[in-house]
């Protein structure tokens, strides 16, 4: 298990949240912008056998709720939360106004943090496995390799990986950039502390790596701002007698916009999704121009999520890729934000998008074409190699 300290999960995920579909200028006017993944809400049998109520009455019921505590001196957030939860809404939840401002900085490609990669060994033990150049942590001297033993004064062996970012990024305190933490680190029997400043970096969300036999892997972590055109120049760059092996394993999702551009990369135009907001349907499309001649494999897994499922279900339903790997994780309804009288922001689902073939995504994931096996590159340099020569 790893992780860094980019887009911190734990809090979020306890109510919900990885970076996930964000409708940002795509839908219609009107439609708002945002949208996250949230966590189950508790709702009764009866409500969870009825379905939420209409977004127009549920909105209405959390401004509603959040006026009502900050006119009685309460917690116009909390207020709202239980509204959410009582509304039936799987997806809905509430965040704080700097946990919004994360996720807006984090789909620009930034994120607060000390720019460490960690990973939790067999032994409960937390390994530093990469440092981003330029960052607090780099600055530092720490190193690939060095433990992680502390943060803050807390203990961190044995502790989720998730749990260890979220210290990293200081998450219950909604710690700021220049805010300093302090990390307590080992490299073989030297043992000290260090205290850094959290700064706010920039993240490469696509990397491209060539194997031997000539085949690009494309990697994107998640879709934010300039991921569509990484993608594309990655494919312009690549041997045109090999093949691309697009990897969004563990991608949690992110602007819709570039999920689009991406796919237009490899399709010449034509239907992407279909979504609906509050019943009207709506639908997404390449743009022409794309490769469409070069093999290409898509590897997904149980944490492939949203706007990736949505690419990774277009490219499947219009046979440009071969897709390999486990069920995606399943969630495939839009949110839309509305803004509270302190300055959070409740996200309320509104509706759902289906692939161009009209397969549903949420709550079902998008089953591969093949499993993963044992050793999934190779799997799909296999694949790629059976899918023939492009010329």
């Amino acid at each position: 298990m790893s992780g860094r300290d980019l887009f911190c999960q734990p809090r979020r995920f306890r109510r919900g949240a990885a970076l996930t579909l964000v409708f940002a200028g795509v839908l219609v006017t009107g439609a708002a912008t945002g949208s996250f993944p949230q966590p189950e809400a508790a709702v009764s049998a009866r409500k969870a056998a009825a379905g939420p109520a209409p977004t127009a009455t549920r909105d209405e019921d959390v401004q509603k709720a959040a006026a009502e505590a900050m006119a009685d001196g309460k917690s116009p957030m909390d207020a709202a939360e239980r509204a959410v939860s009582r509304s039936g809404d799987r997806w809905g939840a509430v965040y704080s106004e700097g946990e919004y401002q994360e996720f807006q900085e984090a789909l620009d490609g930034r994120y607060t943090g000390v720019g460490l990669w960690a990973r939790r060994e067999r032994d409960g033990r937390i390994d530093v496995t990469r440092v981003q150049p330029g960052s607090p942590a780099a600055e530092a001297g720490i190193r690939k390799g060095d433990r992680l033993r502390s943060v803050d004064g807390s203990r961190v062996d044995g502790r989720p990986v998730t749990d260890v970012v979220s210290l990293l990024r200081g998450d219950a305190d909604d710690a700021a950039a220049g805010t300093p933490v302090t990390l307590g680190l080992q490299r073989g029997t030297r043992a000290w502390t260090e205290t850094l400043r959290r700064a706010s970096l920039s993240t490469d969300s696509v990397t491209v790596r060539k194997l031997p036999g000539g085949v690009t892997v494309i990697k994107i972590a998640a879709f934010t701002k300039g991921s569509g055109d990484a993608v594309r120049a990655a494919v312009r760059r690549a041997p045109a007698d090999g093949g691309i092996v697009l990897d969004l394993r563990g991608n949690s999702g992110g602007l819709v916009t570039e999920a689009v551009e991406t796919a237009s990369a490899f399709l010449d135009g034509g239907l992407v999704a279909t979504y609906d907001v509050d019943g009207a349907q709506r639908s997404l499309h390449a743009d022409a121009g794309g490769d469409t001649t070069r093999p290409l494999v898509t590897l997904v897994d149980g944490g492939t999520m949203s706007a990736a499922e949505m690419l990774t279900g277009a490219l499947q339903d219009r046979g440009r890729a071969v897709v390999i790997g486990s069920r995606t994780f399943g969630k495939g309804s839009v949110q839309m934000p509305t803004d509270l009288p302190d300055g959070s922001v409740a996200e309320l689902t509104v509706g759902h998008y289906r692939t161009p073939s009209g397969h549903a995504v949420d709550g079902r994931g998008i089953t591969p074409d093949l499993d993963a096996g044992p050793d999934t590159l190779k799997r799909a340099e296999a694949v790629l190699t059976g899918l023939g020569d492009p010329s």
